[in-house]
């Protein structure tokens, strides 16, 4: 009777993971609680300091979960989308841009700190680094968008609020050096050959990020704009991750649907958790997967 029981209890548990169920329900670790904090030298924050924090459930609800996503995971879900839509299981592929895609060359506070000097900047980097986290942790202005068209109203007042430095100067140098290849480099060196074999693969690739208006002569400037098939900025769309409008924006300029596209971010709030709201599959940057060639090979296109 308690082996009946028991497989009873185990199929009740399976029946509420369904592939649907694992997309729309946020990843938790094994203690519960999830936190992230990203440091973007002028493209700013991911998330705010505060951890992101799973409902509490009680222990053997949450052994029972835990059973149900060790059974039915990440592979299993892959298998079901192929028994669906063929070998590839994904139609467009959406990537984050920093964190992800590029990465800073320097520290921003040495960056802040070295083309400071000349203008009179005296603090460490460490002291610009509390006083540019405090600055961004405030409310700013009536909007919730900080990157608004060129986004240099914002960065102005995290500038000098980092350095207290307000001369325009300064700012024009430091906000213009952030559009250099000097500034960024590429995360992974395969990049540009996964893409292309995606692409010739017919998988439609889009960035979609949390920028201003300098991410597309960034890319530019970084020789790899041609890679993608569209560019969803949030200064453009007016919606900044989490926010689904961003990626259903990136999905209306693939012409694919939200549940065909797959989402590559490194934050699990605004990447993860956006993408599925907005009906798209996310895997998390460094933890699900950490090369792009990685990405390709499991949604069915070979490298």
């Amino acid at each position: 009777m308690a082996l009946i029981a028991t497989r009873i209890k185990i199929s009740r548990i399976l029946s509420s993971f369904s592939p649907k169920t694992l997309l729309s329900r946020p990843p938790f670790s094994s203690n519960g609680v999830q936190a992230a904090a990203r440091l973007h030298p002028l493209g700013g924050f991911g998330p705010s300091f505060a951890s992101s924090a799973v409902a509490s459930m009680e222990p053997d609800a949450l052994g029972s979960r835990a059973i149900g996503f060790e059974i039915l995971g990440v592979k299993d879900y892959e298998d079901y989308r192929r028994s669906l839509y063929g070998e590839i299981t994904h139609k467009a592929l959406l990537v984050d841009a920093v964190g992800t895609l590029v990465v800073p060359s320097q520290p921003m506070a040495q960056i802040y700190r070295e083309i400071g000097e000349k203008y009179g900047v005296n603090y460490s980097e460490g002291e610009i680094l509390n006083r540019y986290r405090r600055a961004y942790e405030k409310p700013w202005g009536r909007s919730r968008l900080r990157y608004v068209s060129d986004g240099k109203p914002f960065w102005q007042y995290i500038v000098s609020s980092s350095t207290g430095c307000s001369d325009s100067q300064y700012f024009e140098e430091l906000y213009n050096y952030y559009t250099t290849n000097k500034a960024w480099h590429l995360c992974d060196p395969d990049a540009e050959r996964v893409f292309k074999a995606l692409r010739q693969a017919g998988v439609k690739i889009a960035v979609v990020s949390n920028f201003d208006t300098r991410l597309r002569p960034l890319l530019r400037a970084l020789n790899c704009d041609h890679w993608f098939d569209a560019v969803a900025v949030s200064a453009e769309v007016e919606a900044e991750k989490p926010n689904p409008t961003i990626f259903l924006k990136a999905c209306e300029l693939l012409g694919v649907s939200p549940e065909d596209a797959l989402h590559i971010g490194d934050d699990r709030r605004n990447d993860i958790w956006g993408a599925r709201d907005a009906g798209c599959d996310a895997w998390l940057w460094g933890s699900d997967v950490h090369s792009f060639k990685e990405v390709a090979e499991r949604i069915g296109v070979k490298v």
